[in-house]
């Protein structure tokens, strides 16, 4: 889940709605600590789970969407260690996720090739965070078909301008590289692309990093809101077209696109791209608009 604020009529107030909605709270760096803190007091058996740096990933009431649904996704890799690669997954924002919380994982069905697994975060006032993750095989391939490439290519992330000039939340700026990936700046044409990479690269599997990266933007209705106002990610789904994604530097191509926004919400399409312009997810999302 998440909030942030688009203003309207010049570009200042709607840049700093897209790098954060508050003015940012300089931490300390400790290489390595930050995600660390995420998935080591995940254990096998799941139960209750206090994360000793929370404070460090919380976006106003609630943890990053990436840094829970990472949780989620490292329980269930260390409970059920000989699962097939990861393909798919639905996560929904069912309420914020602090500190403290219990985890729980099952398998809901384990097929000949596909298995898929439920976990959830748990609070005192019920589930917080629910996720079904889907496991498959590879198999010998008949349908054939590579993404389409992507359009107006933005250029190498080493030659963008630097999109957060000193502001956005902690999380944001003291976990993240993001520059731009686009000229358009202010209201216009619903889409915010981003270059975005994680400061600490070497502690997660290629997989974990892309779940953590793949959050990472507002939600392109920002561009298309009429007042500033707070927006709110409900869900995210997505599909992992590369099971052993890879890049240069650990930079990857981030897209939120609008869809469709009325009556308060926002049909978002999630996706990333890594430095050679190979897409690596396809995701949705959907979106409050408040105010």
């Amino acid at each position: 889940m998440c909030e942030k604020r688009r203003g309207s009529g010049s570009d200042a107030p709607l840049q700093s709605a897209i790098e954060g909605w508050t003015p940012a709270r300089r931490l300390a760096k400790h290489p390595g600590m930050n995600i660390a803190s995420l998935t080591e007091p995940v254990t096998a058996d799941g139960g209750p789970v206090t994360l000793p740096d929370a404070d460090k990933w919380m976006q106003g009431r609630t943890l990053y969407g990436g840094a829970s649904a990472l949780v989620a996704y490292t329980a269930v890799r260390r409970a059920f260690s000989d699962l097939p690669p990861l393909r798919a997954a639905q996560i929904g924002f069912v309420g914020p996720v602090g500190e403290s919380f219990e985890v729980r994982r099952e398998i809901v069905r384990q097929g000949r090739n596909v298995t898929q697994v439920r976990s959830e975060l748990v609070g005192e006032k019920g589930v917080l965070l629910t996720a079904l993750w889907l496991f498959g095989e590879e198999r010998e391939a008949n349908a054939l078909h590579a993404a389409d490439p992507v359009e107006d290519w933005p250029g190498p992330p080493g030659e963008r301008e630097d999109a957060m000039n000193g502001k956005g939340p902690a999380f944001i700026t003291e976990n993240f590289e993001i520059r731009r990936a686009q000229e358009e700046r202010g209201p216009g044409k619903p889409v915010v692309r981003r270059w975005a990479r994680l400061t600490d690269r070497e502690t997660l599997d290629p997989v974990s990093g892309i779940i953590l990266m793949g959050d990472v933007l507002p939600p392109g209705a920002m561009r298309a809101m009429q007042r500033q106002g707070p927006l709110s990610s409900i869900n995210w789904s997505f599909n992992l077209l590369d099971p052993e994604p890879t890049t240069t530097d650990g930079w990857w191509l981030a897209e939120a696109a609008c869809q469709h926004a009325d009556a308060g919400y926002s049909s978002e399409r999630l996706r990333l791209w890594n430095v050679d312009g190979k897409q690596v997810l396809d995701g949705m999302q959907s979106a409050a608009i408040f105010g």
